[in-house]
């Protein structure tokens, strides 16, 4: 029959009525009576950070003495420790501060302890709590490690390295991956279309982090201190960012996308909403696997591939190619779209060959041949500027953006069925990965003099898109357990914790 431990005696949190009798003491005395309030605000939450930390240590006690003595623990190792030693103690820096935690160790000979009250607390493999390294993860998403540093202290009073920040995020972010892969989606609705969309965004690296190509095209410079004409400074490693989300198709026309005109803006329809949008990023893996990463999202919510899903590219044939493989591996019906912002700007680039900077006549002209490529014309509007193009007998300097845009048009003709796209009423622009590009990378990873490390740029990527996503509460719930199954229940018997 177990048994209580022996050693010690609960002393009934007297050491927090103790501190809170004198917190109230001081408030009720002369001492306090002249402060403003926020002298008041800043004594108080270092006295009530105190009582919360002896409330935590007096429970801690109260545990200790209550723990009740096992006749026996059996490890993985399939050995039984019968010995036990009350009284071993840790140090465990808290959210309120330092405790100690004191329980039963079980021993044999031959052979490393067990601890069963450290399971029972799912206490952490190192000195910081869980509660610690939730901070960490969550200031460092949002700013740097030094400013989830002053975050910490500021909020709890405890004082972690840098160094250590940096590496409990990295844990804290250890369970990303696996919490996507395990978790459960809801479908997407009855009439909607799914959405995958892929593009890029560089992060200035550390030179050992660069990809090799990078870092030969930054040695090769001809001049140490200054680039010569059509050289890069290779500093950056390209993030791959894709996302997936679904919408209820809005039709529309071509004169929604482009007014013709005197037309109101009132009677023109706006485009469909993008709803429960999952963002991933990384800069470590390879483009071909976060494409695969996003298809297999789209596979979690789509299982049967019961709604039409469209893909969102930029023109990049790279990611195109990446997209087209993945739709054939998987045979769902993915139809591509290059957004139309890119194909409008290949069209104003080609209108300053034929006008004058600032000449309205060009705007007029843009705007004809954009809503000739919305209603699936795009053939005809290559024509008609190579047309253009000879009549001006522009020299080939003169030319060349005009040349790009019908190289562009042609090339991609397939991918720009934009007035089928329209009357489905799906996206045709990629506004939400080019903002997922500014929100997850440009806006932290972008901070000026960064020079980011492999590791530390994934585990902040991760960390940003979980956040964005709003799943991180659920996430940490999933890697506290994940973290449990780890430390402690894989220690013992059938991974099973003793009680």
């Amino acid at each position: 029959m177990a048994v209580y431990a022996e050693s010690g005696t609960s002393a009934g949190f007297g050491s927090s009525r103790a501190r809170f009798e004198e917190i109230v003491g001081w408030l009720d005395g002369a001492d306090s009576g002249g402060l403003t309030h926020a002298e008041l605000e800043d004594q108080l939450t270092v006295q009530g950070r105190e009582l919360l930390r002896q409330l935590q240590q007096d429970h801690l006690d109260l545990r200790a003495v209550r723990e009740e003595r096992l006749a026996a623990v059996v490890g993985d190792d399939a050995v039984a420790r019968r010995h036990a030693e009350p009284g071993h103690a840790r140090s465990l820096a808290t959210v309120f501060g330092q405790v100690t935690v004191e329980r039963i160790a079980y021993r044999a000979k031959g052979a490393d302890s067990r601890v069963v009250a450290d399971a029972k607390l799912n206490l952490p493999a190192g000195k910081y709590s869980h509660g610690l390294r939730r901070l960490a993860a969550q200031g460092a998403a949002r700013g740097s490690f030094e400013q989830a540093q002053a975050a910490i202290a500021q909020a709890t009073g405890v004082k972690v390295g840098k160094r250590q920040v940096e590496a409990l995020t990295a844990a804290a972010a250890g369970d990303v991956d696996g919490f996507y892969a395990t978790g459960e989606y809801a479908g997407v609705p009855d009439g909607d279309v799914l959405v995958l969309t892929a593009d890029a965004k560089g992060i200035v690296m550390r030179p050992e982090a660069l990809r090799a190509a990078t870092a030969n095209k930054a040695t090769s410079a001809k001049l140490v201190t200054r680039l010569s004409k059509g050289e890069k400074r290779g500093r950056k490693r390209m993030a791959e960012v894709v996302a997936v989300y679904h919408c209820t198709p809005a039709p529309r026309t071509a004169a929604d996308v482009i007014a013709t005109p005197g037309q109101p803006d009132t009677q023109r329809q706006t485009g469909p909403r993008a709803v429960d949008k999952w963002l991933h990023a990384s800069v470590a893996d390879d483009a071909a696997d976060v494409i695969t990463a996003m298809f297999d999202q789209a596979c979690r919510v789509d299982p049967d591939r019961l709604r039409p899903w469209v893909a969102l590219v930029d023109g990049n044939t790279h990611q195109i190619d990446l997209i087209t493989k993945q739709a054939k591996a998987r045979d769902p019906p993915v139809t591509i779209i290059v957004d139309f912002v890119h194909v409008l700007e290949y069209v104003w680039a080609a209108a300053w060959c034929f006008y004058r900077e600032g000449d309205p006549a060009a705007e007029a002209w843009v705007a004809d041949q954009a809503r000739d490529v919305l209603a699936g014309r795009a053939h005809r509007v290559a024509g008609r500027i190579q047309r253009k193009t000879a009549q001006a007998r522009l020299a080939s300097d003169k030319r060349k953006n005009a040349d790009a845009c019908v190289a562009y048009l042609l090339a991609k003709a397939r991918y720009l069925r934009y007035h089928q796209a329209l009357a489905a009423g799906w996206p045709i622009v990629t506004g939400v990965i080019e903002g997922a590009c500014r929100h997850l990378v440009k806006d932290r990873m972008d901070i000026t003099g960064a020079r980011w490390g492999l590791s530390d740029a994934e585990t902040v990527l991760k960390l940003r898109a979980l956040t964005s996503n709003g799943d991180f509460d659920a996430y940490w719930t999933y890697h506290l357990e994940q973290e449990k199954q780890r430390v402690h229940a894989r220690r013992y018997a059938d991974g099973v914790i003793p009680t």
